[in-house]
């Protein structure tokens, strides 16, 4: 940036990047190649041994991918982040950076379908256990944690319970056992700071509010370099052993003269390397073109959501809002970490139960009957029967998803459209 600024709205358009230097381009150019030219071959040495940083393969890093990567750490305050192929290879690569076959990690109940059934199945399979516990308590993570815990990780606003993680608590207590807490933080982007509160890593689904018209998947995992990984080598071996697939390198060590940046930089040449969840140049593009009008964007979600929440909660027809901070219930954790903003977020339920929350979302004529969430355009979806339906009830039910809950995401049109499609289609319910 040609001057340094504290300002989100600022930070969206212009970290990272100020033209090419080739051309003098302002906007960031779709660098569609697999492969760079390298400049002798001492300099190609040096770039696969990290001496130096530099442009290898595209599966490894990208001049464009580089620039949303350099402008996500600048907006979440964060000293480094590694753009992927998707939210689901975000969540994975971040856990797996720091945890292997026989270690576990410890996971707030609050999570997305898609991430308990990665944690609760597909990592299981490969000797990874994860366990779960209600974030009500926080110090249910300190009860769940063992000599092989590797790390603590939440939703900063849960999908679909929407109940805010209590940030500070659960990450003090890690801190004290060289355990790092890992935030996802895909439903608040600008609205929740987690380093702030003493988060070490924040991930992304940018597919979401971050791309924001439903065009691109992508994910992030941003570093805070606020955790000492080396205070605790016996926590976390992975960053504080010989790495077998780097030359016998320890990163901890071997990464110090660039900054605190062990983490990120195993995430990237050893899981990324290997496991080649890359995400492409050209979505790169689109989530920069996305990102560039995030700020304006979360206003607009938040306060239309903020208007159909009380909506909502004055129709004959609803049972319960699902709201951050409605009615009281974490309130005082809203107002703690939601300063900015409640989200463009909200469930319900009907009275009437499942069967009136399927004619309502076949009533639904302005809003899309979608998967995703954080979409310029209004979304619904049953949870129970689509991205939770690989729980079992018990587990549906940990998640905050009931039969008969309908899960939206509020976009940014205008207000009287929505509440007018909301009200039909609550009217079709009966």
């Amino acid at each position: 940036m040609p001057l340094p600024s504290p300002h989100p709205e600022t930070l969206a358009l212009h970290a990272g990047w100020r033209a090419d230097p080739a051309t003098h381009a302002v906007a960031v150019p779709v660098y569609q190649t697999t492969s760079y030219q390298f400049e002798s071959p001492e300099q190609a040495a040096n770039l696969f041994a990290l001496k130096e940083f530099g442009n290898i393969y595209t599966r490894m890093m990208n001049p464009t991918t580089d620039v949303l990567e350099k402008r996500l750490a600048a907006l979440e305050g964060g000293v480094a982040a590694l753009a992927v192929a998707s939210g689901q290879t975000a969540s994975a690569y971040a856990v797996q950076t720091l945890a292997r076959a026989g270690d576990n990690i410890v996971a707030s109940t609050d999570l997305y379908g898609g991430t308990w059934n990665l944690f609760a199945n597909t990592l299981k399979e490969q000797g990874l256990e994860v366990r779960f516990v209600d974030p009500a308590d926080p110090h249910a993570f300190a009860n769940a944690t063992d000599a092989r815990t590797r790390a603590y990780y939440a939703e900063t606003l849960p999908n679909p319970k929407l109940r805010v993680f209590p940030i500070a608590e659960v990450a003090e207590i890690g801190r004290k056992q060289g355990i790092p807490l890992i935030m996802d933080n895909t439903a608040a982007p600008l609205l929740a700071r987690p380093f702030e509160h003493g988060a070490a890593v924040v991930m992304y689904s940018t597919t979401k509010f971050i791309g924001g018209h439903g065009t691109s998947i992508g994910g992030a995992i941003i570093d805070g370099g606020n955790f000492d990984w080396a205070a605790h080598p016996q926590r976390q071996p992975l960053l504080n052993t010989p790495d077998a697939s780097y030359h016998g390198a320890v990163w901890s060590e071997a990464v110090k003269p660039l900054g605190p940046i062990a983490y990120i930089i195993r995430a990237r040449v050893v899981l990324l390397r290997d496991l080649g969840g890359a995400l492409s140049p050209f979505n790169a593009f689109q989530l920069l073109q996305g990102l560039e009008t995030l700020p304006l964007r979360m206003a607009r979600h938040c306060e239309n959501a903020a208007a159909v929440a009380q909506f909502l909660a004055n129709r004959a027809e609803v049972a319960r809002v699902i709201y951050p901070g409605f009615g009281g219930a974490n309130a005082e954790l809203t107002a703690k970490y939601l300063p900015r903003g409640q989200g463009g977020l909200l469930g319900f339920e009907l009275k009437a139960g499942a069967e009136a929350g399927r004619r309502f979302i076949s009533a639904l004529q302005l809003f899309y009957h979608v998967a995703n969430i954080g979409d310029a355009r209004s979304l619904a979806i049953h949870p129970a029967s689509t991205t939770h339906s690989q729980l079992s009830p018990a587990d549906q039910a940990a998640a905050g998803v009931t039969p008969g809950y309908v899960r939206l995401s509020i976009g940014i049109e205008h207000i009287d459209d929505i509440l007018a499609d909301l009200a039909q289609a609550l009217a079709a319910a009966g």
